[in-house]
Parts: C-alpha cells; structure tokens; sequence
C-alpha cells in the first residue's frame, strides 16, 4: 500500500513538471477592424440655394421644406440636413443650432468643437461640433453665409448608439460633413 501511494505521488509529480511548459499569457482582447474604402467625391446640385461635393457611396434624398438627407445605406447611417433663409434672425438661428447640439449632453462625455470654418471668398461659414459618448449624433454642425442662407445638420446612425462601435464609421463620415462644409457654395 505504501508503495502505491509513493508510485502514485511520483507519477503524479512527473505529469505536474513535465505538463508545465511556459508561463500562460493570456490572448489581448480582438479590436474589430472597419476599412473603409477611400472616398470620391462629386459635385452636387440639391435643388436649393446651395451645392457641394458628396461621396459617392452616399445617396441625396431631398425631403422639401429645406430638408434634405445624405444616406449612407451600407454604412446604416444619415446626415440629416436643413435649410432656413436668415430674415434679421441669424441669432435665433445660431441659439436653436447650439442648443439641439447641447441637447445631446445628456448622453454625451464631451461635445467638442471639431473646427471653425471660414471662407470669405464664397462666404461660408460654420462651425462642427463633435459629439463623444452614447449620444444619438455624433456630429452636429451649421454653415451659413450670415445674411441669407442657414444649414443646420447632424449624423445619425440606424442603430442603439454605442460609441465604441460606430467610432470608425463616425469618424469616417466626420470627413465627409468637413468635405461637404469646405465645398458648400451658394447660389
């Protein structure tokens, strides 16, 4: 009996040494990868006072009274776009355009100012706004001329907001609303 209990102390300290290799690493967590392929961009007539370069891969779909979207079908995503003349209430139109960008803080961790834009020789202006966080946007903006024309627009995608998840298609689609902003001309 006592040689089976050492026979089976041996064997059992044998497989424990021989078993153990080198140290267990765990495997890093996956990060999924989203490529995008690059955008092309063409030139836009919209039917309103205004026209600019889109990416290809969106569709224009005009909504009257001023609205029109930018649907990115395979990206689940739209940017919704609206157009209001400026009639001496350029303030008003600049408060209302802050605020539904505010609106977001609930959900958000940070809004942040993505860029100021000017162009004096066409006279656009505008500003970007990113949204970080589970926000419903995750990008808000306006441009105007400040005398006749005001655009307000955001990014939605057709799904829960999980920032995490849709940070690559954001930041995609961010370069496209700072294309369309840079392009924008009015009539």
């Amino acid at each position: 009996m006592k040689k089976n209990v050492i026979l089976y102390c041996s064997v059992l300290s044998i497989l424990l040494t021989t078993a153990c290799g080198e140290e267990t690493i765990p495997k890093p967590k996956a990060v999924l990868r989203l490529d995008y392929p690059s955008a092309s961009y063409q030139a836009t007539e919209t039917g309103g006072p205004f026209r600019f370069e889109k990416n290809t891969r969106a569709v224009i779909k005009p909504k009257g009274d001023g609205r029109l979207n930018i649907e990115y079908p395979d990206m689940k995503a739209t940017v919704y776009l609206t157009y209001m003349p400026v009639r001496d209430n350029l303030k008003s139109l600049l408060r209302d355009a802050e605020k539904l960008t505010y609106d977001h803080v609930v959900k958000a961790d940070e809004i942040g100012v993505g860029g100021q834009f000017e162009n004096n020789i066409h006279h656009v202006y505008g500003r970007l706004y990113e949204v970080t966080g589970n926000a419903a946007s995750q990008t808000q903006f306006y441009i105007t001329d400040s005398t006749s024309h005001f655009i307000t627009g955001s990014l939605y995608f057709y799904t829960k907001p999980n920032y995490d998840s849709i940070l690559p298609a954001a930041a995609y689609l961010n370069k496209d609303i700072r294309r369309l902003m840079e392009t924008l001309r009015w009539e």
